[in-house]
């Protein structure tokens, strides 16, 4: 039997104004109900605003307008019947830094998964407490999992969630309001489509749309190729069928197993 998700990847240009962060994902998620889709991925921090880049402290943050603002995107998951799959910042119980999470809200507007960004990046730990464990979800009866930017720098991570049964990832990322054009142009989506292609992956990537941000979300199937994308810079938001039924080229599949348990020839 078929399994199959209805997947929208949506972005627009985070910022520092959780409000106006909540108008955006709001109408995303109206949009993506109306056309029957089953989950509504959206990029990381996009509820808080990423810290380093739309904010330089902590002091001051609202935190009650967060979770306040955070129980609305519950409720607009609930109305609209549909998984909702987005990044914020977390409190930390222990009064450390928070965490830079993704949570996955279903249809019923409840929390069912929470994953905290294990790998940030040199100048992200000193905003955020890295989290230790990786998750597995199921919707539609596909093995999902969540992880954040800077984690497909290690390769490492995907092999684990492959022995985890991992069939598809929700990825969410933040390269924006960067000054000018880099090398994550020519190299994020590529890396992507790595980590498919070698662990035979559906993948959604989002990323924030605001100026300049070096690409676009994108959707990648499980043997590499990007199969749509979104516009540079701009906000939008794109379907696309997540189903495990269709079969794609998978050079490494006969010897993966062979190298995950440690045995790096085919002899």
């Amino acid at each position: 039997m078929a399994k199959v998700i209805k997947a929208a990847a949506c972005q627009f240009p985070v910022s520092a104004d959780i409000s106006a962060n909540l108008d955006w994902m709001i109408s995303f998620i109206q949009q993506a109900g109306e056309k029957g889709c089953d989950v509504v991925h959206f990029p990381e921090c996009c509820l808080s605003g990423y810290a380093s880049v739309d904010f330089k402290t902590w002091k001051n943050f609202d935190w009650d307008l967060l979770h306040d603002s955070a129980e609305r995107v519950a409720q607009a998951a609930k109305e609209n019947n549909i998984y909702v799959i987005y990044g914020t910042s977390r409190q930390n119980e222990t009064g450390d830094k928070p965490y830079n999470s993704l949570i996955v809200i279903d249809k019923a507007g409840n929390t069912v998964s929470v994953y905290d960004k294990c790998f940030c990046t040199p100048k992200g730990i000193q905003f955020y407490q890295p989290g230790t464990e990786y998750v597995k979800y199921e919707i539609n009866g596909i093995v999902c999992s969540s992880l954040v930017c800077y984690d497909l720098r290690f390769p490492e991570v995907y092999r684990k969630l492959k022995s985890m049964g991992v069939e598809c990832i929700f990825q969410s990322f933040y390269n924006a309001r960067q000054r000018k054009a880099s090398v994550h142009t020519d190299i994020m989506r590529q890396t992507m489509q790595c980590r498919a292609a070698t662990n035979y992956f559906w993948v959604s990537m989002t990323n924030s749309s605001a100026p300049i941000s070096p690409y676009p979300s994108a959707f990648i199937r499980p043997d590499g190729k990007i199969a749509a994308q979104l516009q540079f810079d701009t906000p939008g938001m794109m379907i696309n069928k997540i189903d495990t039924s269709l079969e794609y080229y998978d050079a490494s599949g006969p010897y993966r197993q062979t190298a995950m348990n440690g045995r790096l020839n085919n002899a």
